[in-house]
């Protein structure tokens, strides 16, 4: 139905903490029917990835800072397996987040750092609905916080909070049913 991609944690304590929160993501997803979405890298997004297809999910796609499949899996050392499509895009990894979050309806993110950071600033600076799951640590339970602190954010985009995957992408779900109410045809 819609477009989700998963934001997390590539490596770092988190990934340990939030490993079996990202597969249920991932089933979540595919549960709900929807596209998953991911940067192609290892990590909490790649087991969402696994979550995803191990609960049959229909489409999982990989968005890959890399050229190639050769650049992708000998210079980046990233996944292959969990991804139906894998699009090699050559822009790295800032412009491989620009890419992933513009492509998708919202945003779930769990755990992370550094990259899960920017890849939330993409989102409130492109208003792309997104989702913090919480319980593995990492920016993703500390954003309420920074949040406080930036405030006020600029485009009021929706941004929701769970220790729930199913009840994460409901939320968003919803939020994107009624912006996209009279298109709903569109995504079916």
């Amino acid at each position: 139905m819609y477009q989700f991609s998963v934001s997390g944690a590539a490596r770092g304590e988190s990934v340990e903490e939030g490993k079996h929160l990202a597969k249920q993501l991932g089933a979540a997803l595919a549960k709900a029917g929807h596209t998953l979405l991911t940067g192609a890298t290892v990590g909490l997004p790649n087991y969402a990835a696994e979550g995803y297809k191990q609960a049959g999910g229909k489409m999982s796609l990989g968005i890959s800072p890399a050229a190639s499949k050769v650049e992708h899996v000998i210079k980046y050392r990233l996944p292959v397996k969990a991804y139906d499509v894998i699009l090699y895009t050559g822009l790295h990894y800032a412009g491989r987040d620009s890419l992933l979050i513009t492509s998708s309806d919202a945003v779930l993110s769990i755990g992370g750092r550094l990259g899960t950071l920017h890849e939330f600033t993409i989102a409130a600076e492109t208003d792309t609905p997104i989702g913090f799951l919480h319980g593995a640590g990492g920016i993703g339970d500390e954003i309420q916080r920074l949040l406080d602190i930036a405030k006020p954010i600029r485009n009021n985009i929706p941004i929701c909070f769970s220790d729930s995957a199913d009840d994460l992408i409901s939320q968003l779900t919803k939020h994107l049913d009624d912006v996209n109410a009279k298109y709903l045809n569109l995504y079916n």
